[in-house]
């Protein structure tokens, strides 16, 4: 069976309900000296193209060493608003669950996520998700601008094979990710995009949510048809 699952985490393992979106614009603030009028696109995307088309929109050009201060001041933020991110946010429904039912099935689990890593583990941390994640294998925001490279590097870290490994996102960027690398993806519609959308992005499965535990332990482990 898979022996890698590869968790995207906002709109599939969490919601911020807005705090991200405040805490990346004091960053972009504290950064470059400009209040955050507009953002750019964030769904499926990492936090250095975030940042470097925000700071487009208004004028700006931007560096790596501007995006490592700004992914260090949003770094900041996150701990200093940890509790307004627990009282505003949330674990998705059954989030908590599918981690811990992957953990007891011996199924490792680790991160491809936009989010630089230091973030990443503040939000689960936040939300007591964080307990069954392998860090050092997952890929981050800060690793490369687009998913598929994020996917690829997971799998040399974890020295997985792409048959070794199953996705979880909610975005066609997340799809696309594991399509690139023939890396089986189950999309969940939790976030913004509809669930035909995401199959029409090419999802091996789509899910409504994660709050049927023992099919989502099925599909990852193989046990059924996708």
């Amino acid at each position: 069976m898979p022996h890698l699952v590869l968790w995207d985490i906002d709109h599939t393992l969490i919601e911020s309900r807005g705090v991200g979106r405040e805490l990346s614009a004091a960053a972009f603030e504290q950064v470059t000296g400009r209040p955050m009028r507009d953002q750019a696109k964030i769904d499926g995307i990492t936090e250095a193209v975030i940042f470097r088309e925000t700071a487009m929109m208004h004028g700006l050009t931007t560096n790596r060493s501007d995006f490592e201060r700004f992914a260090q001041a949003l770094t900041e933020q996150h701990v200093q608003h940890a509790a307004e991110l627990r009282e505003r946010g949330s674990a998705l429904a059954g989030a908590a669950a599918a981690l811990d039912a992957l953990a007891a099935a011996k199924v490792q689990q680790t991160v491809v996520t936009g989010n630089v890593r230091a973030v990443a583990e503040i939000k689960l941390n936040v939300f007591g998700l964080d307990t069954h994640i392998d860090w050092d294998v997952g890929a981050y925001g800060e690793d490369a601008d687009l998913r598929p490279s994020l996917v690829s590097l997971a799998l040399a870290r974890s020295s997985a094979t792409a048959a070794d490994a199953v996705l979880i996102g909610d975005t066609p960027a997340d799809v696309q990710g594991g399509r690139e690398n023939g890396v089986r993806t189950i999309a969940i519609a939790t976030g913004r995009n509809s669930a035909a959308s995401l199959r029409e992005a090419g999802a091996d499965v789509v899910l409504t949510d994660l709050t049927d535990i023992d099919l989502l332990l099925r599909l990852v482990t193989d046990r059924m048809q996708t």
